[in-house]
């Protein structure tokens, strides 16, 4: 897979970064495009293992928010809606107006406000560790879940990665965005997407523990459950195959549907 294009995309009077790899002319047509959405603090470049893998099957987009990465600061803290607003916003521009939307941490509230506003585009939802754990609402007990991952199911790699791109962020955004991510309620939304739903963890998680990623599942109007053994949080950077193959077998994309991963449950 050649590099992905970078793209600046301004929409609803923001500017982010779009990570383009589309597939050669003449490619079997694969659709719909699969788009990737990073959390707080971070940027595609946590990304990359599972976009480069996805894009080898599909046209693959993933996003620096605006904010995040090497985006300018907004100046207000965009809200969850807003963010997805944008995102919807600028996957128009470039011509992609279906998508499976893949979220990662808080990037699961953005992928699930998206399906809400249009749900027309968007047939497939996935929602990998997934926020904020309703029975540990508090910035403490995120913030605990979070060095416990780090200090214990992280690899280097996916830790360095994280932190840089926290350093990138800055400590005022992030405080600002940390806000706007323990007050969204995703357990209370999810009920009213109507697209399928694959909820996704790593088997180690701490922040999205398998109780708070069941019930989830449970209050989605058609889902599935999918842990991914040996790793934590970062599960698309440190298990980026098995990611990609259960991403790519749930939205139908897959070449062959008999090789998905086990683990898929009701």
């Amino acid at each position: 897979m050649s590099r992905p294009v970078r793209i600046e995309v301004e929409a609803a009077g923001h500017l982010g970064h779009v990570f383009a790899s589309r597939r050669p002319a003449g490619a079997e047509a694969a659709a719909p495009a699969v788009v990737l959405l990073h959390g707080i603090g971070a940027s595609h470049r946590y990304l990359r293992r599972l976009h480069g893998l996805l894009a080898d099957s599909v046209d693959t987009f993933s996003i620096d928010l605006p904010g995040f990465g090497a985006t300018p600061t907004p100046e207000h803290t965009l809200t969850v809606a807003e963010q997805a607003t944008y995102l919807l916003g600028a996957l128009e521009q470039l011509g992609v107006l279906e998508f499976v939307v893949v979220g990662h941490s808080m990037g699961t509230q953005f992928a699930v406000e998206a399906a809400l506003q249009q749900p027309q585009r968007i047939p497939h939802v996935v929602l990998m560790g997934p926020v904020v754990n309703d029975q540990r609402p508090t910035v403490a007990q995120q913030a605990l879940a979070l060095g416990r991952d780090c200090l214990f199911f992280e690899s280097p790699s996916s830790n360095a990665l994280v932190f840089t791109d926290y350093l990138r962020c800055g400590p005022g955004w992030y405080l600002k965005n940390l806000r706007i991510m323990m007050d969204y309620r995703l357990e209370e939304r999810i009920g009213a997407v109507s697209a399928p739903v694959l909820v996704l963890r790593g088997a180690n998680d701490p922040v999205a523990p398998v109780d708070w990623c069941r019930r989830l599942a449970a209050r989605a109007a058609t889902a599935q459950f999918l842990e991914i053994g040996g790793t934590g949080h970062v599960v698309q950077h440190n298990r980026a195959v098995e990611v990609a193959g259960s991403i790519l077998a749930f939205a139908g994309i897959a070449a062959d549907e008999s090789e998905a991963p086990r683990g898929f449950t009701a």
